[in-house]
Order: C-alpha cells, then sequence, then structure tokens
C-alpha cells in the first residue's frame, strides 16, 4: 500500500529502515500540507522523498536543480543539519549549478555510487528486489 506524496512521489506507508529522516516533512506529508507551508524549498523536499523511497543515507537531487534554488537548499540543509548531499542529475546545466553551489560555500567532494529509486530490473529478473545502482556526486557544505 502506497500513499501519494505531492504528484508522482510514492513512498510506501509500512515502517522501513531508513537512516535518513526529517520528521517535520513526513508529518507535512501525512496530511497533505504544501511544501511552501512548512517552507521547504520544493526541490529540497521532492530529493527527500526521492532519498527516502530509494532507502539512501543522503539528501539526493535526481532532477534539475534551478538557480533560484540553491539559497533555499542551502537553507534548509542547514536548517536540518545536512552537511553531506548528493547529486545524480544528469541535467545539462550541472556544471554551473555546481558551480553556483561553490560559490555560496558547497564543494564537490567526489563520485560515489547511490541507490536509484527505480528498482533493478535485471535483479528482478533473477527473483531479487533491489535499487539500481547509480553514480552521484556527493557534495559537502562548509561552514557558513
Amino acid at each position: 500500500m502506497y500513499m501519494c506524496i505531492r504528484g508522482n512521489m510514492y513512498l510506501p506507508k509500512q515502517k522501513e529502515d531508513i537512516n535518513m529522516r526529517i520528521e517535520e516533512l513526513d508529518k507535512a506529508a501525512e496530511i497533505g500540507a504544501k511544501y511552501q507551508d512548512v517552507g521547504i524549498n520544493p526541490t529540497f523536499g521532492a530529493a527527500y522523498f526521492y532519498s527516502r523511497t530509494a532507502g539512501n543515507r543522503l539528501i539526493n537531487f535526481a532532477e534539475v536543480i534551478w538557480d533560484r534554488d540553491i539559497d533555499e537548499i542551502i537553507e534548509n540543509c542547514r536548517r536540518y543539519g545536512i552537511k553531506d548531499f548528493t547529486i545524480s542529475s544528469t541535467f545539462s546545466g550541472l556544471l554551473e549549478t555546481i558551480a553556483e553551489f561553490e560559490k555560496r560555500g558547497c564543494r564537490m567532494v567526489r563520485l560515489i555510487e547511490i541507490n536509484s529509486n527505480i528498482e533493478d530490473w535485471k535483479a528482478a529478473l533473477e527473483g531479487e528486489h533491489k535499487k539500481e545502482i547509480i553514480p552521484a556526486l556527493l557534495m559537502r557544505l562548509d561552514k557558513e
């Protein structure tokens, strides 16, 4: 059984062993609140729920990050004590976006592998249920 979060984002209703939790966002999702209602940037919120669905330890930005969202994303990271996050999006303006994050005190640490929120179809053919593994940039938020 699944619950809908902001359109096409779905989370299993049963409790899972997921390391990263932002209780305020989870509670807002339960009552159907919009991200703006709780002071959350929508890109940040979508990244959080993507990460929950994928079972990742770090918040992952899998979609386009608009320049206008960067300050709010950093603000939300600081608000919830997030120092590390990943970017797995492959949008064409990614290098410019990384440069904007760097200007604001974030730095690219290295390339890592994380879970996608999509099931690995090759594993499914073997009867195994696991997420696809994808590359992502590990980013670190330095001090203010």
